[in-house]
């Protein structure tokens, strides 16, 4: 318990020292006078397991801070200690600042002792599940991730330029939590592992596709809401990949996104524009015939998204797509993950194995080795090294 740290807020200092002098060998203690300084402790000396704090505080009660608490500090568990032990004290503390326990002055220290430890049980037991939920989804995350590199190649190499674009363009408007928004860009592409070798290929090369063919590409962005929408935490990124091809009807404004709808709707806005511009610089556009192109088209992109992408910054996209330090000549023998692959790499027997452009991951790499102990493989090739 000795690692975990209480706070205790009160504005008697002798009752501070109190708590010291009590708890100094069961818990990493600090203290603070007042409600302001306790939300200070907290922002600079935090994450604290426990918070302790006396209702009867002048400027901040208890209730006003445990509720701030709660707000800046959702982990921490909240608790009261009070002399006024009357029912509405005891509701608004609850309703308010979602206390875990409501104790009253005089407390006796083994009481207290106990409750601490049963707060710092329920600390740990919160950020625990928190820490196992977030390492199974980001193992989730790249499980998928890898099984598009192997299974489709190429809408694994589209997904990686759509992520770059995207991110730019959210990090230019300063938009909060970038990382949703890119992990729908790098798993926008994964419905398409359901459509026959050489469609994704035609998309990008221009041939007209048959009505078929276009009807399976149309269905890929609900394939890949269905393949997401189960997994814990990626609900709003489904959604967005489900609505990626579509005009938007309102297009959200980068200040308005308080609300799960309109960040659903900003990233798949935001899924439109980078995937239509991949696209047209795909088919051999230049980006400012690819811009124009799309500006051409009112009503069919964010126009906010559309003016972030424009001005040069499409030019910087460009340039720092790969990451690149430099080109390699290199065997497979030499290749590893993160480098980018410069050339089509091919079998013996004439089967493309990697498309120009595609990041190098660890089923890519394990295959291509495979495939040159086995078969062999047209060697050397070309690749980029990323900073």
């Amino acid at each position: 318990m000795m690692s975990a740290k209480i706070l205790l807020v009160d504005d008697d200092p002798h009752v501070l020292r109190g708590y010291q002098r009590r708890l100094y060998d069961q818990f990493e203690i600090e203290t603070a006078p007042g409600g302001s300084e306790g939300l200070t402790a907290i922002e600079t000396g935090g994450p604290f397991a426990v918070v302790v704090a006396d209702m009867r505080m002048p400027v901040m009660d208890g209730i006003q801070f445990l509720a701030r608490v709660r707000e800046i500090a959702p982990d921490t568990v909240r608790m009261m200690l009070t002399g006024n032990a009357d029912m509405q004290t005891a509701i608004d503390a609850v309703n308010q600042g979602n206390i875990f326990r409501f104790l009253t002055k005089p407390c006796p220290t083994d009481v207290f002792i106990e409750a601490l430890r049963a707060g710092v049980k329920q600390y740990l037991l919160v950020t625990s599940e928190r820490e196992l939920l977030e390492e199974t989804l980001n193992g989730s995350v790249k499980v998928l991730i890898d099984v598009l590199s192997l299974a489709s190649p190429t809408a694994f190499t589209r997904a990686n330029r759509a992520t770059r674009i995207v991110g730019r363009i959210a990090n230019k408007l300063q938009l909060p939590n970038v990382w949703q928004f890119k992990l729908a860009a790098m798993l926008s592409q994964l419905g398409c592992i359901t459509l026959p070798a050489g469609v994704l290929d035609k998309i990008n090369s221009q041939p007209p596709l048959t009505d078929a063919e276009q009807h399976m590409f149309d269905v890929h962005p609900s394939v890949g809401h269905q393949l997401l929408v189960r997994i814990p935490r990626l609900k709003l990124i489904a959604r967005m990949i489900e609505q990626q091809q579509n005009p938007p009807a309102n297009p959200v404004s980068p200040k308005n996104l308080a609300f799960e709808e309109d960040v659903v709707l900003m990233g798949a806005q935001l899924l439109k524009v980078a995937l239509d511009f991949d696209q047209h610089v795909s088919r051999g556009l230049s980006h400012h015939d690819a811009l124009a192109l799309m500006h051409a088209q009112p009503g069919t992109y964010n126009p906010i998204l559309l003016a972030a992408l424009d001005g040069g910054n499409a030019q910087e996209i460009s340039r720092e797509s790969g990451g690149a330090q430099e080109q390699l000549i290199i065997t497979v023998a030499e290749l590893k993950t993160g480098m980018v692959i410069e050339q089509d790499v091919w079998s013996k027997n004439g089967i493309m194995l990697v498309q120009k452009g595609q990041e190098v991951t660890l089923p890519v790499l394990m295959r291509l080795r495979n495939f040159a102990q086995g078969i062999g493989i047209e060697e050397p090739f070309l690749v980029k090294t990323q900073s």
